[in-house]
């Protein structure tokens, strides 16, 4: 399978301004399959000018029903391509076919969504605020800030992309999209699509290309009103300072280290599952996953024999397969940084409880297999840092404070999750614990209604629900006096 693709700007396949590419080289085996643009200073240029022009024209004259029969058409787009969008990420990043078409369901459920919102959005302007003096009438207008750069990651492609070109268009806005450079092929399939479905040309536009070439301009641009960004830390704070030089504001969705704790009346069976999907789904490249985990000392033994049994029989092969369950990672410098967690852990003196190396039966890609790791102190580098791979961190614990004490005990604070049979000790948890996302009995559920986001190092601002939509929108005041008689804080001369 070739590809090559170019540039989306302006509702045209644009090339390159420099007329680089990048190789796409697939997890899968290794091979390279195609090419995408190396976008630079001047791309980002045109793209950003070609969003302010759209803006000024019809698009930002459109009402919240207007761009709901957009958001929708796109929505339908999204479905009807689902199986070949679903295997183009498959071969650009790795992931199992059907978390790939899962993704897929949930982009168009996406769009859905907050095309009902855009619709709402419409009843909600000049709502009236009670001020308490019947000189003035005062009343509230919820509009589109302008030009919002969006910067997103390879975990989950398009996914991803859509938790923030979704909510911004249904607000209003027009999009300069900056996919990594490392699974951007849905992404510039979404800019062309977009437009099939009705949207106008300049609307919504996607640049590929490198971080330092492409990203770093974007993020600096004066001409953009806002900044949402998904990512590492690391880089998540130059981009945050690259707003912040314009006065800009940005959302940043960034890295994890969560805890899930496992209490002694928990069925160790299905708590089992859950360990497992919270880390070793995605092969663990899920900034929220679960890869602390926190098992009250009572039923760790029986709970260590379970999870390396069932971690053993994780089907791993060909992403493309149906029946796939772990892929592999998205390229060998992310394999290379796992297998030195690995190595880290091991000299630290964690114990191997299974996995650490790659699957014997898998001679191509970068595959690993699923890990994890017993007695994990503190201060170990395994339980600090975030691995973004399918390796498991495990200590046990006695006490409920304990628990709550080692899972606050992070510089992170995306998600956490707590599995007991005690609702009122699961809610105790849950309020106590330091995490914007926070699950009672399972692990990673996310929904485009429910707010998503974290505190510490894991960034600030919201993304889906009702918040999603709010931080692409300005509020504006707008105060009528009413009066007939003068205000007379200047009384005239009697002279």
């Amino acid at each position: 399978m070739t590809i090559a693709k170019l540039l989306f700007i302006n509702g045209h396949w644009t090339a390159p301004s420099s007329g680089k590419t990048l190789a796409v080289i697939s997890p899968i085996d290794d091979t390279v399959v195609g090419e995408i643009p190396a976008g630079d200073a001047a791309d980002v240029e045109a793209a950003v000018q070609a969003a302010a022009v759209a803006y000024k024209g019809p698009w930002g004259k459109t009402t919240g029903k207007d761009r709901a029969v957009v958001l929708k058409a796109i929505a339908d787009q999204l479905k009807k391509r689902k199986t070949e969008l679903a295997k183009l990420e498959t071969l650009d990043m790795g992931k199992p076919i059907q978390e790939a078409e899962w993704d897929l369901d949930d982009a168009a459920g996406c769009f859905e969504y907050y095309a009902d919102l855009a619709e709402k959005l419409d009843k909600k302007q000049w709502s009236p605020v009670d001020v308490g003096m019947d000189e003035f009438k005062t009343e509230i207008r919820q509009e589109p800030l302008g030009v919002i750069a969006l910067i997103t990651p390879w975990n989950y492609p398009l996914l991803m992309a859509v938790w923030k070109v979704a909510p911004a268009l249904a607000a209003g806005n027009t999009l300069v999209l900056k996919p990594s450079e490392m699974a951007s092929l849905s992404c510039l399939e979404l800019g062309a699509l977009a437009v099939d479905a009705g949207l106008p040309a300049g609307v919504l536009n996607v640049i590929t290309g490198l971080g330092a070439d492409a990203g770093a301009p974007l993020s600096e641009h004066p001409a953009v009103a806002k900044l949402a960004f998904t990512g590492s830390s690391v880089t998540g704070r130059r981009v945050a300072l690259a707003a912040a030089k314009n006065l800009r504001p940005a959302t940043m969705e960034l890295g994890g280290k969560s805890a899930l704790i496992i209490f002694q009346d928990a069925h160790v069976n299905k708590a089992v599952e859950w360990a497992m999907f919270g880390c070793f789904w995605g092969a663990g490249q899920v900034c929220s996953a679960t890869s602390r985990l926190l098992v009250q000392s009572r039923i760790a033994e029986e709970f260590y024999a379970q999870l390396k049994k069932r971690a053993e029989e994780i089907k791993i092969c060909d992403p493309n397969e149906p029946k796939c369950r772990l892929g592999p990672v998205v390229n060998q410098s992310q394999y290379d940084k796992i297998m030195k967690f690995i190595e880290d852990a091991k000299a630290e003196g964690a114990t191997l409880l299974t996995g650490g190396s790659r699957p014997a039966h898998m001679a191509k890609g970068r595959f690993v297999q699923p890990t994890a790791f017993t007695g994990v102190k503190r201060e170990h580098r395994l339980w600090r840092e975030e691995v973004f791979g399918p390796v498991l961190a495990i200590a046990s614990f006695e006490t409920e404070e304990e628990a709550v004490a080692l899972a606050n005990e992070s510089e992170f604070g995306l998600a956490a999750a707590v599995i007991t049979e005690d609702e009122e000790r699961g809610r105790r948890v849950a309020a106590a614990v330091e995490a914007g996302i926070v699950w009672i009995g399972c692990s990673q559920p996310a929904f485009c209604q429910a707010p998503w986001g974290g505190m510490k190092n894991s960034g600030h601002g919201r993304e889906l629900g009702e918040y999603g939509m709010a931080s692409f929108l300005n509020v504006k005041q707008v105060t009528t006096y009413k009066s007939k008689a003068r205000w007379d804080w200047y009384p005239e001369s009697k002279l």
